[in-house]
């Protein structure tokens, strides 16, 4: 077990004024000195970052596909390496466990990139060679961390004690408890089993439904079939480890929009298209009264949830304006005044150069030039139209997702993405560029957009932990680089191969909701159709009342464009989380509690995308053991919710029994 020293003296824990705001002439001095020299980039450290990259990759992309929820790969990747150090008695091992997470984190950013737009591709039947996933990934997180370093000073020194940074916090009170003796990993190793074999048993056995709904009853049909009002949940382990995480507040707000899209407005549209004889609205079929509640959604009410998200976006970008100008400010200082002696700063405040950023700027700028020109649209007009959405957007957005974060732990780079993807879309079909083509031009601008934009508010996650604990902000940049192209590769990789074994369309197909968004935003506006743009105004009006009244319009608007059945689990997972931290009256006891259903949430998570990406290989090499018509019954049904409901009382027994440590 290692120890830290600042100034000879053991230090136990963070300082006391890591999370408040600091005081006129006061300094945060990080656990690890300053002005020492630690270990950080080393084979051990790099080998493991890499490693858990591309674990993390391919599990993140899995669950991200199947439920429409990415998980932040921090904490796991955290409480992982803590355990690693711990059980090979490493010393000095914080800075290892820092780039350690650090590199691996990447996984859970490229992934949200990568398959809230990739996926559309397969979904409208067009091409997606490997190569155009990756590049599109690569190019997207390159810029993302180019793009934030000129933001790090601001937002983890000078914002220091003002923005909570939730996911941070989590991820640094683990990494700090390794250097304790790391045994919060045997919690997290323990629900990895349990989770993962709860839902390896549902996707390769098919033992017990994985969604339980309300038409098991007989009056439940009877409801569904004549006023459209069911009720739908996920069984499983993984998407209810992830309400856990994000917590009570946020998962109610998530699931409020989505009880509005499902108990208020489909009724309501069910109700008033009763009586048409013909199809209403752009692209639709079938009349309203031979729809089923879930056909209405996806006919009308998602749309209503896309206006929403990308008004939340248009808000976000205002609010921000005033730090854009600030990182602005400070780059050209930086770049043009007077050059500061870098040999006389601390490891611990220099970032890459500015030279170096603008020089990979314009490197990087060429490069996506050549890939549209090349590899997507062939013309140089349509390439640079591309490149410069790409710059401008990636840009603009990047404090709005590193404030995001920092804030409440949740980026939303769904919605801002889906804006690009409007924006592109019709500056292309005003260029000349429609079509199949535009639609492939206006996804891979997207794909990029939204990779750099998520990597941008997890690398701020990043930065701040390592100025907690007194990491070299230019080492964890520089190394950061090298998990973007690992998790760009196995992201690629992952997606063809769930596109060969479940594919994106059909009945049996991943869900991939953000991915069918994209695609049906973009396709009326590519092939001259019109687009249900009241449905979008509608929602983006929806996000004004709701920013009115202070209540978060992205996180609504996400509830109100996911399917019910995923954002019910997420309520029941803070519904959990709050009862564990709120049974005492002695706040430590409910903060150990809370702390360690952190980690069995965690475990749940890993586990269960983990083994989910291990049944799809063996459903892919031939491996198919699930019984479907017993696992579409009501029967099974039946067995899911017992099932479900003892994998929530284990989550709240085990949590129960976290108890505060000695002093």
């Amino acid at each position: 077990m290692s120890e830290t020293h600042i100034n000879g003296e053991n230090l136990k824990g963070l300082p006391s004024n890591a999370y408040t705001e600091l005081k006129p002439g006061e300094e945060y001095v990080p656990v690890m000195p300053p002005f020492k020299d630690v270990p950080e980039v080393t084979p051990y450290s790099v080998i493991w970052g890499v490693i858990m990259a591309i674990v993390f990759s391919a599990a993140a992309a899995y669950l991200g596909l199947k439920i429409g929820q990415v998980f932040e790969a921090a904490i796991p990747i955290a409480i992982i390496a803590v355990g690693l150090s711990a059980g090979t008695k490493r010393k000095n091992a914080l800075g290892e466990n820092v780039i350690i997470q650090s590199i691996g984190q990447n996984s859970g950013l490229i992934v949200a990139g990568a398959i809230f737009t990739i996926p559309a591709l397969y979904i409208l039947n067009l091409n997606a060679e490997f190569y155009k996933i990756f590049l599109a990934s690569a190019f997207g997180g390159i810029l993302g961390i180019l793009f934030l370093i000129p933001f790090r000073k601001f937002f983890v020194s000078d914002m220091h004690g003002k923005y909570p940074f939730p996911e941070a916090t989590a991820s640094t009170e683990v990494l700090v408890a390794g250097e304790k003796g790391g045994k919060q990993a045997i919690v997290l190793v323990v629900s990895g089993i349990i989770g993962g074999l709860y839902d390896f048993i549902v996707a390769s056995f098919g033992w017990w439904s994985e969604v339980f709904t309300s038409r098991v009853l007989p009056i439940g049909e009877k409801i569904a079939d004549k006023t459209k009002l069911v009720f739908r949940i996920n069984v499983g382990a993984a998407v209810t480890g992830l309400g856990y995480i994000i917590g009570l507040k946020y998962s109610a707000i998530i699931a409020a929009g989505s009880f509005v899209s499902w108990y208020v407005l489909i009724p309501l549209v069910a109700y008033f298209g009763q009586g048409l004889t013909q199809p209403l609205g752009a692209n639709v079929s079938l009349l309203i009264k031979d729809m089923s509640a879930e056909q209405i959604f996806s006919n009308y009410v998602r749309h209503i949830g896309i206006g929403g998200i990308a008004m939340a976006g248009i808000i976000g970008i205002i609010r921000s304006s005033k730090i854009i100008g600030k990182a602005f400010s400070l780059a050209a200082k930086e770049l043009l005044g007077k050059k500061k002696a870098i040999e006389n700063q601390l490891r611990t405040q220099k970032d890459l150069s500015m030279k170096f950023i603008v020089l990979a700027l314009i490197t990087s700028t060429i490069l996506i030039f050549i890939y549209y020109h090349f590899g997507v649209v062939n013309n140089i007009w349509f390439a640079v139209i591309g490149l410069l959405i790409v710059l401008i957007i990636s840009f603009l957005f990047t404090t709005v997702a590193a404030t995001a974060i920092a804030i409440v732990g949740t980026n939303p780079v769904s919605g801002m993405t889906l804006m690009t993807l409007i924006l592109s879309s019709i500056i292309l079909v005003s260029a000349g560029l429609s079509g199949n083509s535009g639609m492939v031009a206006a996804l891979l601008i997207g794909g990029v957009v939204c990779t750099a934009l998520s990597m941008a508010g997890g690398f701020i996650t990043d930065l701040k932990i390592g100025y907690w604990l007194g990491s070299s902000p230019y080492k964890q940049e520089s190394w950061k680089f090298l998990g973007v192209l690992v998790s760009s590769a196995t992201v690629g990789w992952v997606i063809l191969l769930l596109n060969k074994t479940y594919g994106f369309t059909g009945p049996d197909a991943l869900v991939a909701p953000q991915a069918n968004a994209m695609a049906a935003v973009i396709q009326p506006l590519m092939a001259h159709q019109p687009a249900p743009w009241m449905l979008y105004i509608a929602g983006a009006l929806f996000a004004l009342i709701l920013t009115m009244l202070n209540v978060p319009a992205l996180a609504f608007a996400l509830g109100m464009y996911i399917p019910l059945e995923l954002n019910t689990p997420l309520l029941v997972g803070g519904l959990i989380a709050h009862y564990v931290s709120t049974r005492s009256k002695d706040e430590k006891i409910n903060n150990a509690r809370r702390e360690r259903g952190t980690l069995i949430a965690s475990g749940f998570i890993a586990g269960g995308a983990l083994m989910g990406v291990v049944s799809a290989l063996l459903r892919y090499f031939g491996f198919d053991w699930v019984n479907s018509d017993w696992q579409n019954s009501h029967s099974a049904e039946l067995v899911a919710l017992i099932a479900f409901a003892l994998l929530c009382a284990y989550v709240i027994w085990d949590s129960m029994r976290g108890k505060p440590e000695a002093e």
